[in-house]
């Protein structure tokens, strides 16, 4: 059916189309060779732009892959979580596939600008209804790549101190030293000043150690001196330290300095802090304390 008979179809619905006529103008050579031409002629205008996104399909797809491959080979490296390689690498496949289908679009001649603003409009509004979720995503991804702490440190952070037992997308969860099991948003940790126990193999024991004025300061040194050489928990280096840290109030405050190693740390400043009120009784040095002198006066009534 030639162009003008549908142009008469469609003014006049109700006439009849002869088909024999249409027929017999496809058979004649002119017309159809003139349909030739305009088709020829169509399929050159449209077949290089077909050609070339079909092209970068194949090409962004092998791209995205490619690329989706070596973020997993670089996060392996990086001792990255799994959960957190396999979600990562899913997202920048998507993404890129994404820009793809949009270059493949503009290629063909269709306008990308409205898909554009709709995947905008859906991306703010699926940000700010999840806007506390992707926090804690956002952290706990950074944890888990820099690891500022791992599983079993003893950390102290968003008001809480714990051992860390497990580090999730969006929470980690602390056991504290009373068997508590605390869940800490990711955010609240990326936020806040993390202080790590267990990084470090050592640590510093820091005691202070009030006596009275009245007491003999060479004795109160060398006491506290031989109760330190006696801990074999106590290293020899760095040295230990045994000084006058202050003249206080009512006391003279003496400090007493040690490095141990950090597993160490609360069982030896318990016991060294018990062995030092023990040995200073035996040795009859005073350890004051604050006192209230009560006066009563009878008041007679006349």
């Amino acid at each position: 059916m030639t162009g003008e008979a549908l142009q008469k179809a469609t003014e006049n619905p109700a006439q009849p189309v002869d088909v024999v006529a249409q027929v017999a103008d496809l058979m004649d050579p002119e017309k159809s060779a003139r349909l030739l031409e305009q088709g020829k002629e169509v399929l050159l205008d449209y077949l290089p732009g077909v050609l070339a996104a079909i092209a970068i399909f194949y090409i962004g797809k092998w791209a995205a892959k490619w690329t989706r491959h070596l973020v997993v080979r670089v996060m392996k490296r990086a001792d990255v979580d799994p959960m957190i390689i396999s979600f990562t690498s899913s997202m920048v496949y998507i993404g890129l596939m994404v820009f793809v289908a949009l270059a493949v679009l503009g290629q063909l001649g269709i306008q990308t600008t409205s898909f554009i603003a709709v995947l905008g409009a859906a991306g703010l509004a699926v940000g700010l209804a999840l806007q506390g979720s992707l926090a804690n995503f956002a952290a706990g991804f950074l944890l888990i790549v820099f690891r500022p702490f791992k599983v079993g440190d003893v950390i102290e952070a968003a008001g809480v101190t714990g051992k860390v037992e497990a580090i999730h997308i969006f929470t980690t969860t602390l056991l504290t030293g009373d068997n508590k099991t605390i869940i800490v948003p990711n955010a609240k940790l990326g936020n806040d000043n993390i202080v790590n126990y267990s990084t470090q193999e050592t640590r510093r024991v820091d005691i202070i150690v009030g006596v009275s004025y009245d007491s003999d300061l060479k004795q109160v040194r060398r006491v506290l001196e031989e109760l330190v050489a006696e801990d074999e928990r106590i290293l020899k280096d760095p040295a230990p330290l045994v000084a006058v840290k202050a003249l206080g109030e009512s006391s003279v405050d003496f400090l007493v300095r040690v490095w141990v190693q950090s597993g160490d740390y609360w069982q030896v400043l318990f016991d060294a802090n018990e062995a030092i009120k023990n040995r200073l009784d035996e040795a009859g040095i005073e350890i004051p304390y604050p006192t209230m002198d009560v006066n009563l006066r009878r008041v007679e009534q006349g």
